[in-house]
């Protein structure tokens, strides 16, 4: 039986720092009816750490598990994934990536703020400005469901939110059936 799903998925990925937690959740705030799936808090409470990186100082995400328990999530839709990175997710879940993007400074700023290691920071900022992400966005998708938005007070945070929610209507205008959870 083809499963359809009524509400797009979208990833709100970007170097951490960026806002996109902040996104996330005011997002779905204004749209209860989406999900929203923080991967760094749903992967310790769904036991997919594998271990801890003292270097990164960051835990390791089993994704493979991870993606199982993520699966049958997706093919609901309207989950709204908010993590660092975007490419394990398989491209027939997604609908919109939307990365975030920050000025250096105010991304230096933010993450000293949160107490982060200068070698985190330092890793982090160096992300940023080779655009890691959208890179990594751009290459495992089709480039026409990636977003680039910038993010650096609260006028652009709710700019951006805005431009996603105004996505999602068109996204439902042009699928009122939904779309196929099937590969093609």
């Amino acid at each position: 039986m083809v499963s359809f799903r009524k509400l797009p998925n979208i990833i709100i990925t970007g170097t951490p720092g960026c806002g996109k937690t902040s996104h996330a959740e005011e997002f779905v705030s204004q749209n209860p009816e989406f999900t929203h799936i923080n991967v760094s808090e749903f992967a310790k409470k769904n036991d997919c750490i594998e271990g801890y990186d003292e270097d990164r100082d960051s835990s390791i995400v089993n994704e493979d598990r991870l993606l199982d328990i993520l699966e049958p999530l997706s093919e609901k839709g309207g989950l709204v994934i908010d993590w660092h990175c975007c490419e394990i997710f398989p491209e027939r879940w997604i609908d919109l990536v939307v990365v975030i993007r920050c000025d250096n400074t105010v991304l230096y700023n933010r993450l000293e703020a949160r107490g982060y290691k200068q070698s985190k920071i330092t890793e982090n900022v160096e992300c940023e400005i080779m655009q890691i992400l959208l890179t990594e966005a751009m290459e495992n998708y089709n480039s026409n469901i990636v977003v680039e938005l910038n993010s650096e007070s609260l006028d652009s945070l709710d700019e951006n939110v805005s431009r996603i929610s105004q996505w999602v209507e068109m996204w439902k205008e042009n699928n009122p059936n939904g779309i196929s959870n099937e590969l093609d």
